[in-house]
């Protein structure tokens, strides 16, 4: 199974992860990725982890067993929560989450120790990154809001209207008061509102993008695992899986992605279900 021609596996629950996929094909040009985006059962945030781990589990097997992946992102922050530790032992082949690459990022670049994040439902209750930055500095204090509603900004591809902007401002008001130096996106969904968001908080907070902080820890845990392709080999390819409408994935996802030879295709979730 651990063949370094064998492409990279990716999974969210709906269109956020693609920004984890832009990070690693730029880092990793000669890759190959697989990507599963769970359209049709998001949002993961409000669901119980149960559930989470149920659609994780499916997502993780398809890959696997029809695509034979070498390594799983798992690009979905509640997701990482929820079923990275069921994943790692159920599976043969290295599986990373976002969260541990994105608390490390946030203590390294934080000075002041008062570390802002915002997540889904899912995320934020978990308290995965809570206890990611308390376990690397004690001292640091974590401001944690949940943000379900900047989810729907971007699966309803309303992210760059004028409203969204006001949305977001009016949601990362209380950040101010908080005085925080940094701020976590913890939610591969997030980066696509960067602008409004560097807006929202101010200049002087750093962002950190736990999905393109994973995308280093992907292309590190790749090297080490001698899993790299080698770049004589043929062209790598792209494809990518909703479970959703493939029409509205794909216009959101060209438009973020920008140029390539990207492969859009519908998964039916009997598809998945099959791979419990």
């Amino acid at each position: 199974m651990e063949n370094e021609a064998h492409a990279i596996g990716m999974m969210d629950s709906g269109i956020g992860g693609l920004t984890v996929v832009k990070a690693a094909k730029a880092l990793l040009p000669n890759e190959s990725i697989v990507f599963v985006g769970d359209n049709a059962r998001n949002p993961y945030g409000p669901k119980d982890p149960e559930e989470v781990i149920k659609y994780s589990r499916q997502i993780a097997h398809y890959l696997v067993e029809k695509h034979q992946i070498k390594v799983l992102a798992i690009a979905c922050n509640t997701a990482t929560a929820c079923a990275l530790p069921v994943l790692q032992d159920e599976l043969d082949i290295p599986v990373i989450g976002v969260i541990d690459s994105g608390a490390k990022a946030a203590v390294e670049a934080s000075r002041s120790k008062r570390i802002g994040l915002i997540a889904t439902q899912g995320t934020v209750r978990s308290n995965k990154y809570q206890q990611g930055i308390a376990a690397l500095d004690k001292n640091a204090k974590v401001f944690a809001q949940a943000e379900p509603d900047f989810v729907q900004l971007v699966e309803q591809n309303r992210y760059q209207e004028p409203a969204a902007e006001a949305e977001v401002a009016d949601h990362l008001a209380a950040f101010r008061n908080d005085q925080i130096d940094t701020l976590i996106l913890g939610c591969t969904h997030f980066p696509l509102l960067t602008s409004a968001i560097k807006k929202a908080v101010g200049n002087d907070v750093t962002l950190i993008d736990a999905g393109a902080v994973t995308a280093l820890e992907l292309a590190a845990d790749l090297k080490v695992n001698g899993l790299l392709r080698k770049t004589d080999t043929k062209k790598p390819s792209y494809q990518l899986y909703t479970t959703g409408s493939v029409a509205s994935f794909e216009t959101i996802a060209r438009n973020w992605l920008g140029q390539g030879d990207w492969q859009f295709s519908h998964l039916p979730l009997a598809t998945l279900t099959k791979e419990e």
